[in-house]
């Protein structure tokens, strides 16, 4: 037998059937209810699913390439070192750094692995440097992917700023758990005069990992910081002028003056002879490369001394002057100003003489001998 009872709720007048006795009757809510409390419920936790998305699920994490800069961290915070370095590129190149000296300064250079977590679709990075208080001596660069990141050419600056940052990894970008080789660097500028600047410096990097489906809500932003140390550095070379003897670079810089007499007679090649009191000047012009880098001053100073003499200086002698045609002027073991406001990276064109003697007699000599020049540049 079926019992079929009645209750008003919320002004609706519903039936209840229960079998036998009612001990605990169910009630159905109407259905417009039912639909409507349904809805609510899957926007609230659509809500969260898309919130939860959005902090958690695109990742970028850093790890050591091979042959390169280690690098260290978690989450979204990594770090690595670049060690000393300097405009000139001059010295030992720290461990997992590439040099590459410049005409204007040196790119130093490492790989770094970076493995891109994307959800639902394929991501793709930006980055650009978000701090750097030494920017006119170190300038931030990258390397994308695909390029290769061993060839310097494949490097540019990166941005500075946030609002048009630099591409490391293009739209569409890659798909999840995908490892990728790029590459970061600095160049160093012979950056010389006021804005010089020498010590360690911490520079961050901050790379966005970007949803390509879902770019408003599905990024994460992971910075590495690299921190640096600049040192200044001199360098002086010597080099072949036009028209010149070859001038050989080796452990030292190496200059033959061939067959040489008093007479002057059948200069090597390279060699202009000029007569005066006592013997004969055979002369050669030659190139001094003052480089320096991170320094207050702009200008230096270049010296020359003998620092060996020849065995036989009553029939050999060597000599410097500005011009061609002289006037020569002995160079002296204590030293002898060449310039004293030579530029970084300017060329200066010197002729180096060497006397012979037509001395005849006792103290006449024929044979080798040979004599050291040391050079010296000093920048304040």
């Amino acid at each position: 037998m079926e019992n079929e009872r009645s209750l008003q709720i919320g002004g609706r007048l519903l039936r209840i059937a229960a079998a036998g006795a009612i001990s605990s009757p169910r009630v159905f809510l109407p259905w417009v209810s039912q639909v409507s409390r349904r809805v609510v419920l899957l926007l609230v936790l659509g809500g969260a699913l898309l919130s939860g998305r959005a902090a958690k699920a695109e990742s970028l994490t850093f790890s050591t390439a091979p042959g390169g800069v280690a690098i260290v961290g978690s989450g979204t915070a990594f770090t690595g070192t670049f060690g000393n370095m300097n405009g000139l590129g001059a010295g030992i190149v720290p461990a997992g750094l590439t040099a590459i000296p410049m005409s204007n300064g040196t790119l130093y250079y490492t790989p770094i692995n970076m493995k891109v977590g994307a959800l639902l679709s394929t991501d793709y990075v930006t980055a650009y440097v978000s701090t750097n208080v030494h920017s006119a001596a170190l300038i931030g660069y990258g390397c994308p992917y695909p390029l290769s990141c061993s060839a310097s050419g494949n490097y540019s600056v990166l941005s500075t700023s946030s609002g048009s940052p630099s591409n490391i990894i293009a739209a569409p970008g890659v798909a999840n758990n995908t490892t990728v080789t790029i590459g970061v660097a600095f160049f160093l500028p012979d950056n010389n005069g006021g804005s010089a600047y020498t010590g360690t410096s911490n520079v961050v990097i901050t790379f966005k990992v970007i949803n390509n489906t879902f770019p408003t809500f599905l990024n994460a932003t992971v910075t590495l910081t690299l921190t640096t140390t600049v040192q200044s550095a001199v360098q002086l070379t010597l080099s072949t002028a036009t028209g010149g003897a070859t001038i050989n670079p080796a452990s030292d810089f190496n200059l033959a003056f061939g067959n040489v007499n008093g007479l002057g007679i059948g200069p090597a090649a390279g060699f202009t002879t000029t007569s005066v009191a006592g013997g004969m000047i055979y002369h050669t012009p030659y190139l001094l490369n003052p480089a320096f880098s991170d320094f207050t001053s702009t200008t230096s100073t270049i010296e020359v001394s003998l620092s060996t003499n020849f065995a036989h200086p009553a029939v050999l002698g060597l000599e410097d002057s500005g011009a061609s045609g002289g006037p020569y002027t002995a160079i002296s073991a204590t030293g002898t100003t060449i310039t004293t406001s030579a530029a970084d990276r300017s060329s200066i064109t010197r002729y180096l003489g060497l006397f012979v003697s037509n001395v005849n007699g006792a103290t006449a000599y024929n044979g080798a001998d040979s004599a050291t020049l040391t050079f010296t540049l000093t920048v304040p």
